[in-house]
């Protein structure tokens, strides 16, 4: 399996690895209509130009045989969704297809957003997930995160509750 950084060009793979995986996730919890609406939204081709040319925003690939198989994004700076910390960065998303859950795939692309986090030499990594995602949940404690607010994350016309979780850096002393 291969990571890559996602550029522009690689704009329609995204469109589709994103709504496809984001569906997958979520849609037996979900509306039909709140899941159009959101990956409709979400995943329109200018917002994906918008946040593909952001240079506080980076998306990767995770690919294997040349098939992309799952995606991460993270934000520093101002283009973090909710917290705004130049110390901080956000894991906004990690989505792997269904089929290769639990082959470490999603594991893989965590240990990216933080080796960019370390390279960046932030205090601590955020992110939301949602309450009604154990899994996910599970994942992040796994891998040291502790939850320490809530917030609100709108699908289509749906009101959700993601609790906010979050994973302190071991800074390296400066001299």
């Amino acid at each position: 399996m291969e990571i890559r950084k996602v550029n522009i060009q690689d704009i329609e793979e995204l469109k589709e690895i994103g709504k496809l995986t984001f569906a997958e996730t979520f849609s037996s919890e979900n509306s039909e209509e709140d899941m159009r609406e959101y990956l409709e939204e979400g995943f329109s081709t200018e917002k994906l130009k918008t946040e593909l040319t952001d240079k506080n925003s980076e998306f990767y690939f995770a690919e294997h045989d040349d098939k992309v198989i799952g995606y991460l994004k993270v934000n520093f700076g101002q283009s973090q969704t909710e917290i705004k910390d130049e110390n901080a960065c956000e894991i906004e998303r990690i989505y792997v297809l269904k089929e290769f859950h639990g082959k470490k795939v999603g594991q893989i692309l965590y240990d990216k957003a933080i080796e960019l986090a370390k390279e960046k030499n932030v205090e601590y990594v955020w992110l939301g997930v949602w309450e009604q995602n154990p899994r996910a949940i599970r994942f992040y404690e796994k891998n040291g995160f502790v939850a320490f607010d809530k917030h609100i994350f709108k699908l289509g016309k749906d009101e959700q509750t993601d609790i906010m979780m979050k994973l302190k850096m071991n800074k390296k002393a400066s001299r």
